[in-house]
């Protein structure tokens, strides 16, 4: 979803937006959304792909990869959300483009990032949810934690690549050369979470969910966070006849995954649960992983904090405050090759750049101090 949503904000402004999908077509338009479908064009493949025009053409093909540099010479963005290594493998990679087109703007989009301990990991909504701690933060205190209703990370992880467009375009038109956006879905999700993160990092002060449910029907089971015997792990639309081999669970042997899962939702996710309970949340990571089911932990922000990946990102930033102390804050959720984002100004007090601006204006001091007088302007306390 990340990249052909990010393609498709770009296209809703006015882009113009060419999908490269095979001769068959990318897989989304062949599986149902919810269990819904189209008339020919899938409704998922259909509400991420306005605004643009499709060229199918095979990439492992001599004439057709010929084709996709032609329009790399011309073209002013280049986006592309394969897993880490495949756009090498195809000869796509940036340093390949950027050869043909300096100016290019080359967006490069993943699940964890293009390097480190989780770059194989498969970067799926449900599972970057419970990894980044946001999902902690809802549901009730006595049950399994609550997921979002939308893709949510998806959704973040495309405005992330939106918002890196615009910068790398902007950077271009100042001075003529382009440059490779990186942007991953766990630090997008992560840096969402500014506030909520922040109030953790700066006091200790936990996640406590409440008694009550303070806060998706479109995906067949089983599908959420799980409780086993010492936690919370999630599981994303498992092969039935697969999970019912890992969990111990005859009755999924012989059901089948578009019928089953949606007709007997309730059954499935039922017995899952129950199943889950019998085994500590590292054995059953492991036991889902060998399987290559799609799972993952549920984390509190002191286990997101500490996380291997998150430390090997950066993802979470220092800076010194004149009043707050040492600050520690989600940072960027994108890496950019020849511009990186950096702090170079804390958090402002209430009018602390009042005259700074105004002189940059031309106004003087005299000036300044009338406003300040009037009331017009507050200069702050360091002014």
């Amino acid at each position: 979803m990340a990249g052909p949503f990010a393609a498709q904000r770009l296209g809703d402004l006015g882009a113009d937006v060419i999908k490269i999908e095979p001769i068959s077509g990318e897989w989304q338009r062949h599986v149902s959304a919810g269990g819904a479908r189209g008339n020919k064009i899938n409704v998922s493949f259909l509400s991420l792909n306005r605004n643009k025009r499709s060229l199918a053409v095979n990439l492992k093909d001599a004439d057709g990869k010929a084709l996709l540099l032609e329009l790399v010479k011309t073209a002013d963005v280049f986006i592309q959300n394969y897993r880490p290594g495949v756009a090498d493998r195809l000869g796509v990679d940036y340093e390949t483009l950027s050869k043909l087109n300096p100016r290019l703007v080359y967006v490069s989009m993943s699940g964890y990032g293009e390097d480190g301990p989780y770059v194989n990991h498969p970067g799926q909504d449900l599972i970057l949810q419970g990894l980044s701690g946001a999902m902690l933060s809802a549901g009730r205190a006595d049950e399994a934690p609550t997921a979002a209703g939308q893709f949510l990370v998806d959704a973040v992880a495309a405005s992330t690549a939106f918002e890196g467009v615009l910068a790398a375009l902007l950077h271009r038109e100042r001075t003529g050369e382009g440059q490779k956006v990186e942007v991953n879905m766990l630090d997008a999700i992560t840096t969402l979470q500014m506030q909520e993160l922040s109030v953790y990092l700066q006091t200790g002060k936990p996640q406590e969910r409440s008694a009550e449910p303070h806060a998706h029907v479109y995906i067949r089971a089983p599908y959420g966070a799980f409780a086993t015997s010492d936690g919370y792990i999630t599981l994303a639309f498992p092969p039935l006849k697969t999970l019912g081999e890992v969990i111990g669970e005859p009755s999924f042997l012989n059901m089948d995954d578009e019928t089953d899962s949606w007709a007997r939702r309730d059954e499935i996710f039922a017995l899952t649960r129950e199943k889950l309970l019998q085994r500590s949340s590292s054995e059953w990571l492991e036991l889902f992983r060998a399987a290559d089911i799609w799972c993952g932990p549920v984390y509190s922000y002191a286990d997101l904090e500490n996380d291997a990946q998150i430390r090997h990102n950066g993802t979470i930033v220092e800076y010194d405050h004149p009043t707050e102390g040492r600050v520690r804050t989600p940072g960027f959720p994108y890496k950019f090759s020849k511009t990186p984002p950096a702090i170079d100004r804390p958090t402002p007090l209430v009018g602390q750049h009042s005259a700074e601006v105004l002189r940059a204006l031309g106004y003087d001091d005299t000036r300044i101090q009338a406003l300040s007088a009037s009331g017009a302007i507050h200069l702050g306390d360091s002014q």
